[in-house]
Protein backbone atom coordinates (compact mmCIF):
# COMPACT_ATOMS: atom_id res chain seq x y z
CA UNK A 1 0.00 0.00 0.00
CA UNK A 2 1.21 3.81 -0.66
CA UNK A 3 1.35 6.56 1.18
CA UNK A 4 -1.30 8.10 -0.58
CA UNK A 5 -3.52 5.35 -0.56
CA UNK A 6 -3.02 5.79 3.79
CA UNK A 7 -3.86 9.05 4.09
CA UNK A 8 -7.28 8.74 1.41
CA UNK A 9 -8.04 6.22 3.99
CA UNK A 10 -7.78 8.83 6.95
CA UNK A 11 -4.61 6.86 8.23
CA UNK A 12 -2.14 10.04 8.68
CA UNK A 13 1.46 8.06 9.87
CA UNK A 14 3.01 9.44 13.08
CA UNK A 15 6.40 9.98 11.26
CA UNK A 16 4.42 12.35 9.00
CA UNK A 17 3.50 14.80 11.85
CA UNK A 18 6.88 14.31 12.94
CA UNK A 19 8.40 15.70 9.43
CA UNK A 20 5.83 18.74 9.56
CA UNK A 21 7.08 19.54 12.81
CA UNK A 22 10.66 19.59 11.62
CA UNK A 23 9.42 21.88 8.51
CA UNK A 24 7.45 24.09 10.74
CA UNK A 25 4.74 23.81 8.90
CA UNK A 26 1.31 22.47 10.00
CA UNK A 27 0.51 18.48 9.53
CA UNK A 28 -2.44 19.49 7.29
CA UNK A 29 -0.58 21.43 4.59
CA UNK A 30 2.09 18.67 4.79
CA UNK A 31 -1.12 16.02 3.88
CA UNK A 32 -2.44 18.13 0.96
CA UNK A 33 1.13 18.66 -0.63
CA UNK A 34 1.59 15.10 -0.96
CA UNK A 35 -1.99 14.77 -2.40
CA UNK A 36 -1.55 17.35 -4.90
CA UNK A 37 2.06 15.70 -6.08
CA UNK A 38 3.59 18.28 -4.82
CA UNK A 39 5.53 16.40 -2.26
CA UNK A 40 6.82 13.07 -2.03
CA UNK A 41 8.17 11.28 1.03
CA UNK A 42 9.79 8.36 0.30
CA UNK A 43 8.96 5.25 2.30
CA UNK A 44 8.94 1.96 1.82
CA UNK A 45 7.03 0.15 5.10
CA UNK A 46 9.37 -2.61 4.61
CA UNK A 47 12.56 -0.59 5.63
CA UNK A 48 10.81 1.95 7.46
CA UNK A 49 13.10 4.32 7.79
CA UNK A 50 14.18 6.39 10.42
CA UNK A 51 14.57 9.40 9.39
CA UNK A 52 12.34 10.30 6.50
CA UNK A 53 11.93 13.13 4.48
CA UNK A 54 9.39 15.13 2.65
CA UNK A 55 11.07 16.38 -0.66
CA UNK A 56 9.38 19.39 -2.51
CA UNK A 57 7.58 22.52 -2.22
CA UNK A 58 7.78 24.50 0.56
CA UNK A 59 10.34 21.76 2.19
CA UNK A 60 13.97 23.00 2.78
CA UNK A 61 15.89 21.26 0.50
CA UNK A 62 17.41 18.10 1.02
CA UNK A 63 20.87 16.35 -0.16
CA UNK A 64 21.51 12.60 -1.58
CA UNK A 65 24.27 10.76 -0.99
CA UNK A 66 25.31 7.66 -4.05
CA UNK A 67 27.33 5.28 -2.68
CA UNK A 68 27.85 1.71 -3.78
CA UNK A 69 31.00 -1.02 -4.65
CA UNK A 70 32.10 -1.65 -8.03
CA UNK A 71 33.76 -4.55 -10.22
CA UNK A 72 37.21 -3.25 -9.29
CA UNK A 73 36.63 -2.42 -5.56
CA UNK A 74 33.64 -4.56 -3.83
CA UNK A 75 34.33 -3.17 -0.29
CA UNK A 76 31.13 -3.32 1.89
CA UNK A 77 32.05 -2.15 5.19
CA UNK A 78 33.41 1.14 3.64
CA UNK A 79 30.42 1.72 2.15
CA UNK A 80 28.65 1.15 5.28
CA UNK A 81 31.05 3.83 6.73
CA UNK A 82 29.55 6.22 3.94
CA UNK A 83 26.40 5.69 5.25
CA UNK A 84 27.47 6.42 8.88
CA UNK A 85 29.35 9.30 7.49
CA UNK A 86 26.81 10.93 6.00
CA UNK A 87 24.19 10.53 8.72
CA UNK A 88 26.96 12.12 11.09
CA UNK A 89 27.11 15.14 8.44
CA UNK A 90 23.40 16.02 7.95
CA UNK A 91 22.82 13.91 4.63
CA UNK A 92 19.11 13.30 3.83
CA UNK A 93 19.16 10.44 1.67
CA UNK A 94 21.53 7.44 0.59
CA UNK A 95 21.30 5.46 -3.05
CA UNK A 96 23.39 2.74 -3.33
CA UNK A 97 24.79 2.80 -7.15
CA UNK A 98 26.71 -1.07 -6.75
CA UNK A 99 27.86 -2.29 -10.03
CA UNK A 100 29.94 -5.16 -8.31
CA UNK A 101 29.24 -9.11 -8.13
CA UNK A 102 26.77 -10.01 -5.08
CA UNK A 103 24.03 -6.96 -5.45
CA UNK A 104 21.80 -8.52 -3.53
CA UNK A 105 23.80 -8.96 -0.12
CA UNK A 106 25.51 -5.67 -0.56
CA UNK A 107 22.04 -4.09 -0.73
CA UNK A 108 20.25 -5.78 2.03
CA UNK A 109 23.39 -4.70 4.15
CA UNK A 110 22.87 -1.64 3.11
CA UNK A 111 19.50 -0.86 3.68
CA UNK A 112 19.39 -2.31 7.00
CA UNK A 113 22.65 -0.01 7.85
CA UNK A 114 20.90 3.20 6.30
CA UNK A 115 18.50 5.76 8.95
CA UNK A 116 17.36 7.46 6.17
CA UNK A 117 15.56 6.61 2.85
CA UNK A 118 17.28 4.18 0.96
CA UNK A 119 17.04 4.30 -3.11
CA UNK A 120 18.56 2.45 -6.15
CA UNK A 121 18.76 2.06 -9.75
CA UNK A 122 17.17 -0.87 -10.55
CA UNK A 123 18.78 -0.85 -14.23
CA UNK A 124 21.95 -1.96 -12.63
CA UNK A 125 21.35 -4.74 -11.29
CA UNK A 126 19.54 -6.21 -14.26
CA UNK A 127 22.65 -5.50 -16.33
CA UNK A 128 25.29 -7.42 -13.73
CA UNK A 129 22.27 -10.62 -13.59
CA UNK A 130 22.99 -10.50 -17.46
CA UNK A 131 26.35 -10.61 -17.33
CA UNK A 132 26.55 -13.30 -14.77
CA UNK A 133 24.27 -15.78 -16.76
CA UNK A 134 26.91 -15.78 -19.62
CA UNK A 135 25.97 -12.90 -21.85
CA UNK A 136 24.65 -9.27 -21.36
CA UNK A 137 22.01 -7.09 -20.62
CA UNK A 138 20.69 -7.23 -24.23
CA UNK A 139 19.99 -11.65 -23.36
CA UNK A 140 17.43 -9.85 -20.60
CA UNK A 141 14.02 -10.93 -21.67
CA UNK A 142 11.21 -8.38 -20.11
CA UNK A 143 9.98 -9.98 -17.27
CA UNK A 144 13.57 -10.03 -15.66
CA UNK A 145 12.84 -5.85 -15.73
CA UNK A 146 10.12 -6.51 -13.65
CA UNK A 147 11.43 -9.42 -11.39
CA UNK A 148 14.36 -7.51 -10.05
CA UNK A 149 12.06 -4.26 -9.61
CA UNK A 150 9.98 -6.44 -7.21
CA UNK A 151 13.16 -8.37 -5.48
CA UNK A 152 13.91 -4.41 -4.45
CA UNK A 153 11.07 -3.54 -3.68
CA UNK A 154 10.89 -6.62 -1.41
CA UNK A 155 14.17 -6.26 0.14
CA UNK A 156 12.66 -2.17 1.23
CA UNK A 157 13.90 -0.26 -1.31
CA UNK A 158 12.10 3.41 -0.57
CA UNK A 159 12.74 5.02 -3.67
CA UNK A 160 13.89 3.97 -7.65
CA UNK A 161 15.52 5.58 -10.23
CA UNK A 162 13.21 4.41 -13.54
CA UNK A 163 14.54 5.15 -16.80
CA UNK A 164 11.06 5.53 -18.43
CA UNK A 165 11.65 8.56 -20.51
CA UNK A 166 13.94 7.02 -23.08
CA UNK A 167 12.08 5.22 -26.11
CA UNK A 168 12.90 4.18 -29.39
CA UNK A 169 11.98 8.15 -31.44
CA UNK A 170 14.94 9.28 -28.86
CA UNK A 171 17.29 6.69 -30.68
CA UNK A 172 16.63 7.81 -33.90
CA UNK A 173 16.79 11.29 -32.44
CA UNK A 174 20.47 10.40 -31.07
CA UNK A 175 21.43 8.69 -34.30
CA UNK A 176 21.22 12.11 -36.43
CA UNK A 177 24.49 13.32 -34.41
CA UNK A 178 23.31 16.27 -32.79
CA UNK A 179 25.04 16.02 -29.65
CA UNK A 180 28.56 16.50 -28.26
CA UNK A 181 27.93 13.44 -25.93
CA UNK A 182 24.92 10.89 -26.93
CA UNK A 183 24.12 9.37 -23.62
CA UNK A 184 25.87 10.04 -20.17
CA UNK A 185 23.61 8.24 -18.16
CA UNK A 186 24.51 4.38 -17.32
CA UNK A 187 21.21 3.33 -17.38
CA UNK A 188 19.97 4.79 -20.04
CA UNK A 189 23.10 3.71 -21.64
CA UNK A 190 22.09 -0.01 -20.82
CA UNK A 191 18.51 0.22 -21.89
CA UNK A 192 19.72 1.87 -25.59
CA UNK A 193 21.88 -1.17 -25.63
CA UNK A 194 19.10 -2.94 -24.87
CA UNK A 195 16.63 -1.28 -27.13
CA UNK A 196 19.07 -1.43 -30.28
CA UNK A 197 20.04 -5.12 -30.09
CA UNK A 198 16.20 -6.50 -29.36
CA UNK A 199 15.03 -4.12 -31.51
CA UNK A 200 12.58 -3.21 -29.00
CA UNK A 201 10.72 -0.09 -26.98
CA UNK A 202 12.45 0.46 -23.66
CA UNK A 203 9.96 -2.30 -21.08
CA UNK A 204 9.82 0.43 -18.38
CA UNK A 205 8.03 3.08 -21.39
CA UNK A 206 5.92 0.25 -22.83
CA UNK A 207 5.10 -2.00 -19.88
CA UNK A 208 4.93 0.99 -17.25
CA UNK A 209 1.79 0.01 -15.65
CA UNK A 210 4.12 -2.90 -14.83
CA UNK A 211 6.41 -0.61 -12.88
CA UNK A 212 3.39 1.26 -11.12
CA UNK A 213 1.69 -2.37 -9.77
CA UNK A 214 4.92 -2.94 -8.57
CA UNK A 215 5.65 0.48 -6.53
CA UNK A 216 2.19 0.75 -5.30
CA UNK A 217 2.16 -2.71 -3.84
CA UNK A 218 5.45 -1.61 -1.88
CA UNK A 219 5.03 1.79 -1.56
CA UNK A 220 8.02 2.43 -3.15
CA UNK A 221 8.69 6.87 -4.26
CA UNK A 222 9.52 6.90 -8.51
CA UNK A 223 12.31 8.87 -9.14
CA UNK A 224 11.68 9.56 -12.43
CA UNK A 225 15.45 9.14 -14.20
CA UNK A 226 16.80 11.46 -16.90
CA UNK A 227 18.64 9.08 -19.65
CA UNK A 228 18.99 11.84 -21.93
CA UNK A 229 20.63 14.21 -19.39
CA UNK A 230 23.13 16.99 -20.94
CA UNK A 231 27.03 15.49 -20.34
CA UNK A 232 27.99 18.84 -21.41
CA UNK A 233 27.23 21.91 -21.20
CA UNK A 234 26.79 22.39 -25.31
CA UNK A 235 24.47 20.01 -24.85
CA UNK A 236 22.07 21.75 -21.98
CA UNK A 237 18.20 22.21 -22.98
CA UNK A 238 18.52 20.51 -26.01
CA UNK A 239 16.16 19.02 -28.43
CA UNK A 240 16.62 15.32 -27.18
CA UNK A 241 16.44 16.63 -23.35
CA UNK A 242 13.00 18.12 -23.44
CA UNK A 243 11.81 15.03 -25.70
CA UNK A 244 12.57 12.90 -22.62
CA UNK A 245 10.84 15.63 -20.10
CA UNK A 246 7.67 15.42 -21.73
CA UNK A 247 7.40 11.94 -22.17
CA UNK A 248 7.91 11.75 -18.51
CA UNK A 249 5.48 14.79 -17.76
CA UNK A 250 2.43 12.12 -19.31
CA UNK A 251 4.11 9.26 -16.77
CA UNK A 252 4.11 11.62 -13.48
CA UNK A 253 0.07 12.18 -14.32
CA UNK A 254 0.16 8.40 -14.58
CA UNK A 255 1.84 7.75 -11.10
CA UNK A 256 -0.25 9.90 -9.71
CA UNK A 257 -3.50 8.60 -10.94
CA UNK A 258 -2.52 5.14 -9.54
CA UNK A 259 -1.67 6.95 -6.07
CA UNK A 260 2.43 6.55 -6.19
CA UNK A 261 4.68 9.16 -4.77
CA UNK A 262 6.68 10.29 -7.99
CA UNK A 263 9.60 12.78 -8.26
CA UNK A 264 11.37 13.56 -11.77
CA UNK A 265 14.95 13.72 -11.96
CA UNK A 266 16.85 16.87 -13.66
CA UNK A 267 19.27 17.65 -16.07
CA UNK A 268 23.07 17.40 -15.41
CA UNK A 269 25.83 19.71 -17.37
CA UNK A 270 24.42 23.08 -17.71
CA UNK A 271 25.94 26.54 -18.05
CA UNK A 272 25.93 28.71 -14.96
CA UNK A 273 23.43 31.46 -17.19
CA UNK A 274 21.09 28.36 -18.35
CA UNK A 275 20.18 26.92 -14.87
CA UNK A 276 17.32 29.33 -13.86
CA UNK A 277 15.79 28.78 -16.95
CA UNK A 278 16.10 25.10 -17.01
CA UNK A 279 14.54 24.41 -13.50
CA UNK A 280 11.85 27.14 -14.13
CA UNK A 281 11.20 25.33 -17.36
CA UNK A 282 11.06 21.76 -16.39
CA UNK A 283 9.18 22.30 -13.17
CA UNK A 284 5.90 23.72 -15.33
CA UNK A 285 6.34 21.08 -17.46
CA UNK A 286 5.62 18.54 -14.83
CA UNK A 287 3.37 20.66 -12.64
CA UNK A 288 5.47 21.74 -9.67
CA UNK A 289 6.24 17.81 -8.97
CA UNK A 290 9.33 17.54 -6.55
CA UNK A 291 12.37 18.17 -8.96
CA UNK A 292 15.90 16.22 -8.23
CA UNK A 293 18.86 17.49 -9.83
CA UNK A 294 23.04 16.19 -10.22
CA UNK A 295 24.29 19.30 -9.63
CA UNK A 296 23.90 20.45 -12.26
CA UNK A 297 27.95 21.25 -13.41
CA UNK A 298 28.10 23.93 -14.41
CA UNK A 299 31.70 23.82 -16.41
CA UNK A 300 33.11 20.17 -18.05
CA UNK A 301 37.00 21.04 -17.47
CA UNK A 302 36.67 20.59 -12.79
CA UNK A 303 37.86 17.21 -13.08
CA UNK A 304 39.10 16.31 -9.40
CA UNK A 305 36.92 19.51 -8.16
CA UNK A 306 33.81 18.43 -9.60
CA UNK A 307 32.45 18.90 -5.98
CA UNK A 308 32.34 22.37 -6.23
CA UNK A 309 31.72 22.65 -9.68
CA UNK A 310 28.21 21.02 -8.98
CA UNK A 311 27.69 22.70 -5.60
CA UNK A 312 27.91 26.20 -7.39
CA UNK A 313 24.85 24.79 -9.34
CA UNK A 314 22.97 23.24 -7.17
CA UNK A 315 22.83 26.85 -5.27
CA UNK A 316 21.19 28.48 -8.34
CA UNK A 317 18.86 25.27 -8.80
CA UNK A 318 18.00 24.88 -5.17
CA UNK A 319 17.21 28.85 -5.73
CA UNK A 320 15.29 28.55 -8.31
CA UNK A 321 12.83 25.69 -7.94
CA UNK A 322 14.90 22.26 -7.36
CA UNK A 323 13.86 20.46 -4.47
CA UNK A 324 16.34 17.51 -4.25
CA UNK A 325 20.42 17.83 -4.85
CA UNK A 326 22.30 15.17 -5.55
CA UNK A 327 25.69 15.29 -4.45
CA UNK A 328 28.90 15.15 -6.62
CA UNK A 329 32.51 14.15 -5.30
CA UNK A 330 35.81 15.18 -6.15
CA UNK A 331 36.21 11.82 -8.11
CA UNK A 332 33.08 12.13 -10.36
CA UNK A 333 34.07 11.09 -13.95
CA UNK A 334 37.50 9.91 -12.82
CA UNK A 335 37.23 6.96 -9.90
CA UNK A 336 35.12 5.06 -7.10
CA UNK A 337 34.72 7.62 -4.74
CA UNK A 338 36.90 6.53 -1.02
CA UNK A 339 35.68 8.26 2.40
CA UNK A 340 37.09 11.91 2.28
CA UNK A 341 35.80 12.27 -1.27
CA UNK A 342 32.25 11.61 0.17
CA UNK A 343 32.83 13.77 3.16
CA UNK A 344 34.15 17.01 0.65
CA UNK A 345 30.86 15.86 -1.74
CA UNK A 346 28.23 15.56 1.36
CA UNK A 347 29.88 19.24 2.66
CA UNK A 348 29.79 20.89 -0.72
CA UNK A 349 26.01 20.15 -1.03
CA UNK A 350 25.37 20.87 2.59
CA UNK A 351 26.80 24.24 1.95
CA UNK A 352 24.59 24.91 -0.96
CA UNK A 353 21.32 23.87 0.51
CA UNK A 354 22.31 25.58 4.11
CA UNK A 355 22.72 29.07 1.31
CA UNK A 356 19.10 28.25 -0.30
CA UNK A 357 17.20 27.05 2.93
CA UNK A 358 18.43 30.82 3.95
CA UNK A 359 17.74 32.48 1.21
CA UNK A 360 14.23 30.86 1.26
CA UNK A 361 13.45 32.01 4.85
CA UNK A 362 13.87 29.04 6.70
CA UNK A 363 13.53 29.69 10.52
CA UNK A 364 16.15 26.82 11.89
CA UNK A 365 18.81 27.73 9.06
CA UNK A 366 18.73 31.59 9.48
CA UNK A 367 18.97 30.86 13.00
CA UNK A 368 21.56 29.39 12.74
CA UNK A 369 23.91 31.99 10.82
CA UNK A 370 22.16 34.62 13.32
CA UNK A 371 23.75 32.17 16.33
CA UNK A 372 27.23 31.54 14.80
CA UNK A 373 27.65 35.39 13.89
CA UNK A 374 26.74 36.65 17.82
CA UNK A 375 29.63 34.00 18.39
CA UNK A 376 31.48 35.66 16.10
CA UNK A 377 31.48 38.81 17.71
CA UNK A 378 31.90 37.28 21.14
CA UNK A 379 34.76 35.10 20.03
CA UNK A 380 32.93 32.27 21.81
CA UNK A 381 35.19 29.94 19.56
CA UNK A 382 33.49 26.76 20.88
CA UNK A 383 30.32 27.73 20.48
CA UNK A 384 31.17 28.58 16.19
CA UNK A 385 32.51 25.18 16.06
CA UNK A 386 29.57 23.20 17.19
CA UNK A 387 27.12 25.52 14.86
CA UNK A 388 29.63 25.52 12.01
CA UNK A 389 28.33 22.68 9.44
CA UNK A 390 31.24 20.14 10.40
CA UNK A 391 32.54 20.58 13.73
CA UNK A 392 35.08 18.48 13.39
CA UNK A 393 36.83 20.50 10.54
CA UNK A 394 36.57 23.65 12.04
CA UNK A 395 38.19 21.51 15.06
CA UNK A 396 40.81 20.46 13.23
CA UNK A 397 41.61 24.08 12.01
CA UNK A 398 41.40 25.95 15.02
CA UNK A 399 43.50 23.69 16.53
CA UNK A 400 46.11 23.23 13.78
CA UNK A 401 48.12 26.82 14.87
CA UNK A 402 47.06 27.48 18.49
CA UNK A 403 46.27 31.19 18.89
CA UNK A 404 49.02 32.97 20.91
CA UNK A 405 45.92 35.13 22.40
CA UNK A 406 43.24 32.76 23.18
CA UNK A 407 39.87 34.48 22.28
CA UNK A 408 41.51 35.18 18.63
CA UNK A 409 42.98 32.90 15.86
CA UNK A 410 46.30 32.10 14.93
CA UNK A 411 45.69 34.33 11.42
CA UNK A 412 45.49 37.86 12.36
CA UNK A 413 45.99 37.48 16.79
CA UNK A 414 46.35 41.14 18.27
CA UNK A 415 45.37 42.23 14.86
CA UNK A 416 41.48 40.55 15.54
CA UNK A 417 39.49 43.08 13.66
CA UNK A 418 36.71 41.93 16.05
CA UNK A 419 38.59 42.50 18.99
CA UNK A 420 39.83 46.17 18.27
CA UNK A 421 36.70 47.20 16.88
CA UNK A 422 34.80 46.42 20.35
CA UNK A 423 38.36 47.81 22.62
CA UNK A 424 37.50 50.83 20.38
CA UNK A 425 34.25 51.17 20.77
CA UNK A 426 34.13 50.20 24.31
CA UNK A 427 36.73 53.01 25.23
CA UNK A 428 35.26 55.87 23.24
CA UNK A 429 32.04 55.36 24.96
CA UNK A 430 33.82 55.63 28.61
CA UNK A 431 35.23 58.49 27.53
CA UNK A 432 32.38 59.95 26.44
CA UNK A 433 30.73 59.10 29.43
CA UNK A 434 33.63 60.73 31.41
CA UNK A 435 33.07 63.89 29.41
CA UNK A 436 29.32 64.31 30.18
CA UNK A 437 30.00 63.40 33.86
CA UNK A 438 32.81 66.37 33.73
CA UNK A 439 30.81 69.21 32.31
CA UNK A 440 27.30 68.29 34.49
CA UNK A 441 29.73 69.08 37.64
Amino acid sequence: MTLIEKIKKGEIPEFLHRIAEDEEIPSAVLVEKILNGEVVVPYNFIHSPQKPVAIGAGMAIKINVNIGASFDKEDIELEKKKIDLADKLGADAIMDLSVGRDLVRIRRELISKSPMPFGTVPIYEAAVHGAQCGGNITNLKVDDFFTVLENQAKDGVDFFTIHSGIDLEAIEKLKKDIRILDVVSRGGALLLEWMIVNQKENPYYQYFDRVLDITKKYGVTISLGDALRPGSIFDAGDVLQYHETFIIADLLKRAKEADVQVMVEGPGHVPLHKVEHEIKSIKEIINNAPLYVLGPLVIDSAAGYDHINAAIGAAVAGYTGADFLCYLTPAEHLCLPDLEDVRDGIMAFKIAAQAVNVARGKRKYLEREYQISKARKERNWTKQIQLALDSDKASEYRNKIPPGITDTCSMCGEYCSIKIVEAFLTKKGNEDCERSSAVEH
